[in-house]
Parts: C-alpha cells; sequence; structure tokens
C-alpha cells in the first residue's frame, strides 16, 4: 500500500522569505538573560500571557541589535508535547506580528493556563497589542527622560 502525496511536497522546498523567517539571533537563549529580564524589566498583563520586557542600552554588541523573544512555558501546561506545541504557536505569533518594537529590546513571553486551550487567532493579537504597548512604553520612556518639558496648551507659563 503506497500513500499518495501532493505534488508540493514531493522534493520541492519552499523556502520561507528573509523577512518572515524569525532568525535564531532573535531568539533569547541565555538563562541569564532571562533573569535579567525579570528582575530589572517590566511587565504587560494580557488575557492568556504575561509579557516581560527589557530594553537594553548600550552593550556596545552590534550583533545584539533588535528585538529578541523567549518563551517561559512551564510543565503546569501538560507534557513536552503540549509545552512545545504552545510555544510554536507563540514563536508564529511573534514571527507574524511584525513590526516589532524598533528599540533593542529583550522580551520573555510567559503564557497563562489558558492560553493551551486559546485558539490561534487571539494568541496572535494579543502577541501584537502586547509589542505595540511595549513600543508605546519604550517611546514614552525616551521622551519623558529628556528632562525638557513643554508647557502644555492653555497651561500659565
Amino acid at each position: 500500500m503506497t500513500a499518495s502525496v501532493p505534488a508540493e511536497s514531493n522534493g520541492v522546498k519552499k523556502e520561507r522569505a528573509g523577512a518572515a523567517t524569525f532568525p535564531r539571533s532573535a531568539h533569547l537563549l541565555r538563562h541569564a538573560d532571562f533573569e535579567r529580564v525579570y528582575k530589572q524589566g517590566r511587565k504587560h498583563f494580557s488575557q492568556s500571557m504575561t509579557v516581560f520586557y527589557l530594553q537594553r542600552l548600550g552593550e556596545g554588541s552590534t550583533r545584539l541589535c533588535g528585538l529578541r523573544v523567549g518563551f517561559t512555558v512551564g510543565r503546569t501546561f501538560g507534557g513536552a508535547v503540549q509545552r512545545n506545541r504552545l510555544k510554536r504557536q507563540l514563536r508564529e505569533a511573534v514571527r507574524l506580528s511584525k513590526p516589532w518594537p524598533r528599540a533593542d529590546v529583550d522580551v520573555v513571553v510567559h503564557p497563562k493556563k489558558v492560553a493551551a486551550t486559546t485558539a490561534f487567532e487571539p494568541l496572535l493579537n494579543e502577541v501584537r497589542q502586547a509589542f505595540v504597548v511595549i513600543d508605546r512604553k519604550l517611546v514614552k520612556g525616551r521622551e519623558g527622560s529628556s528632562g525638557s518639558r513643554k508647557p502644555e496648551a492653555g497651561s500659565p507659563s
């Protein structure tokens, strides 16, 4: 008995477009980096995940530029199969959520228990919204730290 294979998968590999990939350089991998984000970073809460983020400042290394994302999925989500499936869904949601924050940021996505039963589209929307909030807060932080305040409209000078 033989299985029928569609023509698309008969030895023809489709390459992902370069802009659509989630490169290894965009992964947060080291335990020390995760710990730094948890201890020094800020949090954004959503319905099915908590997103920790920390802007990298003055590390001087050009290879660490841009966004780096890590995922923490605990054993409460089930066995390795369930945890890896959730990580793949979250990784794909991050990949599809461009544009990413413009700053050099480390992000850790920590899903809540409800994320295991949530469909992909709501997860994607939450990741997109989290990146919008992170970008907005980082821009506001840079503007607020400049030290020069403009008088508000209508207030006496």
